[in-house]
């Protein structure tokens, strides 16, 4: 098997989304554009070239940093940009898509697709992995031939990035020498629940910056459950929450309040079942007081737990 590098570089500047959509759609639609123009000089026509399809995402761990590769049939893109961002937007709507983690490495890609004919997709749109840098990968756009994702992680840091043949794929290395330390983080156990069998919320390791544990494990909650664990069962509750934000302890007491949404949807199991377990196993934490977006809670003071009106059922 040919494992040689194709092409390698090294792409750490802070661009737009946008400016980089724009500049992948204006190379892509001269790359189409030519065989027609060729045509109508007398020149054969060429035929319309193969757009690789994306058809899986992994990553794993190595001694100095954690592996993403983003595997395809049909070659490989022949163009693709990897760049940190402040915030991960779609496409086309440019909205932010939200990503667990404390820095967003966005990767675009093209001409490729990450659907069939029909629209079915062939990758996953989010991925977790239990890694000591990398938490996740989240599709931003599939669209026109242009694929986004973007890569979540536990720190900024340098990357590489090169392709591979045989099989076809696009690898990004990122730097990944953080010392951490495993701890617990709940997520809801569907089987369990439908099997009326508590309790609802199962823990599992995750690997955290020892200095920050109680951030590392919020990070982790956003992101998700692994592939393996998402096939046993586990299933990451947002209860319309998108992140987090103020997280302190002190006399006691875990406070964190919830970005983007809250809605318990009228069900008796949401989020809180995963940030109560997960904040408490420090031992600095003897309650939690969870807060909506707008800074509310209905036990906002004194030695109890506390959860926003939005989650009650």
């Amino acid at each position: 098997m040919d494992s040689r590098p194709v092409s390698s570089f090294v792409f750490s500047e802070v661009i737009t989304m946008g400016r980089a959509r724009v500049f992948v759609r204006l190379l892509l639609s001269a790359a189409l554009v030519a065989p027609a123009a060729l045509a109508g000089t007398g020149t054969a026509t060429a035929a319309a070239p193969r757009i690789p399809t994306l058809v899986g995402i992994r990553a794993a761990h190595h001694p100095t940093y954690d592996r993403v590769v983003f595997d395809f049939t049909g070659g490989v893109p022949s163009r693709h940009w990897v760049r940190y961002v402040s915030s991960l937007r779609a496409d086309p709507s440019d909205k932010v898509v939200p990503v667990a983690g404390r820095a967003v490495l966005a990767v675009t890609m093209s001409p490729t697709n990450a659907h069939t004919a029909a629209g079915v997709s062939t990758a996953p749109a989010r991925v977790a992995f239990a890694l000591p840098n990398v938490m996740t990968v989240v599709r931003a756009g599939d669209f026109e031939a242009v694929t986004t994702y973007g890569i979540g992680l536990a720190k900024k840091d340098s990357f590489h990035v090169f392709t591979l043949r045989h099989p076809d794929r696009l690898v990004i290395d990122v730097r990944s020498t953080l010392r951490t330390v495993w701890k617990k983080v709940w997520f809801f156990n569907q089987r369990r629940y439908l099997a009326n069998t508590e309790p609802f919320f199962t823990p599992v390791l995750r690997p955290v910056r020892p200095w920050t544990p109680a951030t590392g494990v919020m990070d982790r909650t956003f992101a998700g459950p692994t592939a393996h664990e998402y096939a046993l069962g586990l299933r990451r509750l947002t209860s319309k929450a998108t992140g987090f934000t103020r997280l302190r302890i002190s006399d006691g007491i875990a406070r964190v309040q919830l970005t983007g949404g809250c809605s318990s949807g009228g069900s008796t199991v949401t989020i809180a079942g995963e940030i109560m377990p997960s904040l408490r196993q420090f031992t600095t934490v003897d309650h939690v007081k969870i807060y909506d977006p707008r800074g509310r809670t209905e036990r906002p003071w004194g030695h109890t737990d506390s959860i926003p009106e939005c989650l009650e059922p």
